[in-house]
């Protein structure tokens, strides 16, 4: 009788260490592990959101990072597989510990300025390029941490399972994931989290180093001929599989945590949520394969798979919307991480296991990071991860079915797949213009409306960007949140006659410029040139703007930073992403550069009309901060005004200038500081504290 995969282990392990010393020998692989997997998710939002205002502040930059840390992962992994394939254990340790003491040269880890806004036409590859040179060496190491001191434990340890440290290293990522936006975030300055993050991954190169310099002590090479003989290598057939198992729930949860954010319910902090089910999947398989109950969820991933596909082609409120996708993603990781589980070699393999993994993960971040923002129009990458999912599904099961179900398999997913085609194609069909790039998908949508006759919108997601009627004479008139009773619209009207300087930091589709008059100057600050096409080939404000317009493309505040002063008179700040204004236009810092380039009496207008943020204690703090007043103009137009939507515009100017305002600026509400609100810095932002 063949022996078994315990049977197996039991006497992989006949040379491990003495009972005496079990416990201290487990607790080192499990402080190690634990550490290791803590501050890789740390640094994550750390380093994400130390960046995140030189690209300018959208959910593309975090996406690029993923794909950075998928693939240093997979680095990690292919220099743990190549380590334990070719060097013996003293040798192992000593080129190890050597790595980690060059890593901790590069501590405190601190991007550079000096790529802030590096590069508007391949933004992704300057992404990558600055968290290489910042943690790429200390990210690598402790993504080595994982499948090393698991196959350190098999070589060492007599009893227990390695696969289990892969649950404990999850568990630990999920909790530093959670930890941050509560615990982080909300308390510490972005600097001491830096600071703080250091002196952990020093102790974690401590604690590694001794685990390395302990496992050299293990099992001789004699063993590992022996163990060559009970697991044989897994061929490349079932390398494959582990690949594509683990790549389909990468690019699920990339592809679903945008739909979430972005078509559902654009809450900036709601990526959190697909992450931890993510993680969540792999405790509980890798801790305990009996709670993948494979009969139960492979049920579930034919529901899954049919409501998923059915949220990409109807609407729903937010909270079905993020119900039902985070069950769906539940389900598709669940799969796809129990069948890996259920297929996971003997210990000694388990480095190219965990290799193949990370391929995986790293090929699915990349597919979605970088290249379907390339390649396709629309998010194409949500349907094919859906059909991708569904074809495993069958495969999975393909050994153990009948002819008749092997060929029902077949049909049902190339049904799926003629299903997800057709949808796919729907979400690109009937609109004017679709692009995308880097920074969004842009859609402009013509209709006929009975009021005003033909209307254009420009959408990102399902946020209107700014929409025109094309008949006279609502051609010329301001629409969406710019209309004339809106605060920028009073601000810009409220100017004294003469030539007029208007600066606008968003352009949109342009429409600030209908204000513009003969002799004045308007400078718009747009990051994406995509836009600037669309403004001037669909929508009419540019072109037929009687001032002098000027479109500089780049990060609108990066901009304002290397420019002399342009004394505006008004100056209105209207970059949004989806549903909210990046975070780095609101902190003191940002403000305060803003206020540089207005006349004394200038105005500084704030968009703040937000469905899930509430950003006038933001708003509010950083003027008083400032010396400068904070006006709230709210603007609810009739119900059969067919142009304009309700808005609120934050208007911050001078004192001086508040309390001598003209007619046209009369009945704004004076903006307070909310009591314990800390103000938003460089170094400071709390997004849960302006959750409404």
């Amino acid at each position: 009788m063949p022996a078994t995969q315990p049977d197996l282990d039991r006497r992989q392990w006949d040379v491990a260490v003495e009972p005496r010393t079990l416990f201290p020998v487990r607790f080192l692989y499990g402080t190690t592990i634990f550490l290791s997997a803590f501050l890789l998710f740390q640094v994550q939002p750390i380093i994400g959101k130390m960046i995140l205002p030189w690209f300018g502040g959208g959910s593309s930059v975090w996406n690029a990072c993923m794909v950075f840390f998928q693939v240093t992962l997979l680095l990690g992994y292919l220099y743990a597989h190549w380590l334990h394939e070719n060097l013996e254990p003293r040798r192992q340790a000593l080129v190890h510990v050597a790595l980690l003491a060059v890593s901790l040269f590069l501590l405190p880890i601190a991007a550079n300025p000096s790529w802030k806004g590096s590069s508007l036409t391949h933004p992704e590859l300057s992404v990558v390029g600055l968290l290489t040179v910042t943690v790429g060496l200390p990210y690598m190491m402790l993504s080595t941490t994982g499948p090393l001191v698991q196959a350190w434990f098999a070589r060492t340890v007599r009893s227990g399972t390695p696969y289990r440290l892969y649950a404990l290293s999850n568990l630990a990522s999920m909790s530093a994931l959670l930890s941050y936006p509560v615990l982080v975030e909300p308390w510490l300055p972005l600097r001491v989290q830096t600071k703080i993050w250091s002196l952990g991954y020093a102790a974690f190169a401590v604690s590694c180093g001794v685990a390395a310099w302990r496992a050299a002590g293990g099992a001789p090479a004699a063993d590992r001929a022996r163990d060559e003989a009970q697991g044989a290598r897994p061929d490349w057939k079932t390398c494959l599989l582990w690949v594509a198992l683990a790549a389909c729930p990468s690019v699920l949860l990339l592809t679903i945590t945008r739909h979430l954010t972005q078509d559902v319910a654009p809450i900036p902090l709601l990526w959190v949520l697909p992450l931890s089910i993510y993680l969540l999947s792999f405790i509980l398989c890798f801790d305990a394969p009996r709670y993948y109950y494979r009969p139960a969820f492979l049920a579930a991933l034919v529901a899954a798979l049919l409501a998923a596909g059915k949220m990409l082609s109807g609407s729903s409120d937010v909270l079905t919307g993020v119900a039902t996708l985070s069950g769906c993603l539940f389900v598709f990781c669940m799969v796809c991480h129990g069948e890996l589980v259920r297929r996971k070699p003997h210990s000694r393999h388990l480095t190219l296991f965990y290799l193949m993994l990370s391929t995986g993960g790293a090929l699915g971040g990349a597919f979605v990071g970088l290249l379907a923002p390339a390649l396709f129009t629309g998010f194409f990458e949500f349907p094919l991860g859906l059909t991708l999912a569904a074809a495993l599904g069958a495969v999975v099961v393909w050994r153990e079915s009948r002819t008749w179900m092997k060929a029902a398999a077949v049909v049902a997913v190339c049904a799926y797949a003629g299903w997800m085609t057709y949808e796919a194609w729907d979400t690109v069909t009937g609109y004017r213009r679709v692009m995308r790039n880097f920074y969004s998908q842009l859609r402009v949508e013509e209709w006929d409306d009975d009021t005003v006759g033909s209307k254009r919108a420009l959408f990102h997601g399902r946020i209107s960007h700014g929409t025109q009627a094309l008949k006279a004479p609502w051609r010329t008139q301001p629409a969406a949140y710019y209309c004339a009773d809106s605060g920028v619209g009073r601000a810009i009207r409220a100017l004294d006659g003469g030539a007029r300087k208007i600066g606008v930091v968003g352009l949109g589709t342009g429409t600030l410029a209908v204000y513009g008059r003969a002799g004045d100057q308007i400078r718009i600050y747009e990051i994406n040139p995509q836009v600037e096409q669309i403004a001037r080939s669909e929508f009419f404000y540019l072109p037929e703007s009687k001032a002098r317009v000027d479109v500089v493309l780049g990060d609108g505040r990066l901009m304002l930073e290397k420019e002399a002063p342009q004394n505006f008179d008004v100056l209105a700040i209207d970059a949004f992403s989806g549903d909210s204004i990046p975070t780095h236009l609101l902190t003191v810092e940002a403000i305060q550069r803003y206020l540089m380039h207005l006349k004394p009496d200038g105005i500084l207008a704030l968009h703040v009309t937000n469905t899930y943020l509430d950003l006038q204690p933001v708003v509010a703090g950083a003027a008083a901060s400032l010396g400068r007043a904070a006006l709230l103009y709210e603007y609810h137009p009739p119900e059969e005004d067919a142009l304009c939507h309700s808005t609120e515009w934050a208007l911050v100017m001078s004192r001086e200038k508040a309390a001598a305002l003209p007619a046209l600026l009369a009945g704004g509400q004076r903006m307070v500081v909310r009591p314990g609100f800390r103000r938003w810095t460089d170094d400071y932002t709390n997004m849960l504290g302006i959750l409404k």
